[in-house]
């Protein structure tokens, strides 16, 4: 699922493409994307685009409606806003196509036509998770806002206060959309990894130096990706957003060495997600149990690094 550093780059590659410009055709091949009927999709068309915005893991394209002829440029709060909110899930992506392209193949669901060529949102699988919404200004914005903090706008003891209000374990208070805004698995991943700290510690049992050592490490990281891919966005549109990049450290890494220690990455499966830590760095040594693997093991689970080495080579 693409997160805030994602979202970022798809804004950045947005902004000089589609701001200020007319939204001239809508085009739905999906029903099912549509989530809203009033406001009508339809009544953004021929509108201008006037603000772009990143709502936790979704994007917020803002255009004018009805607005008095000396109010130009609206701020983004604006009740002459209506906004075309997308929240693209897991397989959701935007690509940028020239004007007018065709909505090609059963994966393409929604074409957005300006001037200077088409926004096309395909989501790959047969599952459809993407949605659209159309909001009414700011309190329909905040209608489907998941409510976290920004890390960004936030001091340590905003921070501290989120993560703490409930005894969560670190992987699960990341990326809980109501505590934190747009972290997901991949970069939850490498922000324990960066803190050295366990997925699995809890958060009302961190010390203080601990949580600000989180804190640190979840803006650093997160800067990190954002100016990483905000560069690479002004360079070309982002037509391959993925989780698993060569440059991280640990998310995708399972058995790859760490780039700390050298170290073997470790994974705990569940679901559809996995997480990936080093062990060495980030849980002094210890193996945490793997849902499914520790059942079919039982006693003989490694608790350590050396333990599972051994299991191995049996």
């Amino acid at each position: 699922m693409p997160e805030l550093p994602d979202i970022s780059a798809y804004i950045a590659a947005l902004e000089p493409r589609i701001l200020n410009r007319p939204l001239e055709r809508v085009r739905l091949a999906s029903v099912f994307l549509l989530r809203t009927v009033d406001p009508p999709l339809a009544s953004a068309e021929g509108k201008t685009v006037r603000a772009i915005r990143r709502v936790g893991k979704r994007i917020a394209i803002g255009v004018e409606v009805g607005l008095p002829p000396q109010q130009q440029k609206p701020v983004a709060g604006d009740p002459g806003l209506f906004w075309l909110v997308i929240h693209l899930m897991i397989a959701g992506r935007l690509h940028w196509k020239p004007p007018q392209a065709k909505l090609a193949g059963r994966n393409a669901l929604l074409a957005l036509d300006f001037p200077d060529g088409t926004l096309v949102l395909t989501e790959a699988g047969s599952k459809r998770r993407a949605s659209l919404h159309v909001l009414r200004g700011e309190e329909g914005l905040r209608s489907v806002d998941p409510g976290g903090i920004e890390v960004f706008s936030s001091t340590l003891e905003d921070f501290r206060a989120a993560l703490s209000f409930e005894n969560r374990t670190l992987k699960r208070a990341l990326t809980d959309p109501r505590i934190l805004s747009g972290i997901g698995n991949a970069y939850s991943d490498e922000i324990l990894h960066t803190a050295q700290l366990s997925p699995v510690a809890l958060t009302q049992k961190l010390k203080p130096e601990e949580m600000e050592r989180l804190f640190n490490a979840t803006r650093a990281t997160l800067t990190l990706w954002i100016d990483r891919l905000d560069t690479e966005a002004k360079k070309g549109f982002p037509e391959k957003v993925t989780a698993f990049r060569p440059e991280m450290a640990v998310h995708g890494k399972f058995e790859q060495p760490c780039p700390r220690c050298g170290e073997k990455v470790q994974r705990i499966r569940y679901a559809d997600n996995e997480t990936n830590y080093c062990a060495r760095c980030q849980t002094g040594g210890k193996v945490l149990a793997d849902r499914s693997l520790s059942r079919l093991l039982g006693s003989e689970w490694p608790r350590t690094l050396e333990e599972l080495e051994a299991l191995k080579r049996r």
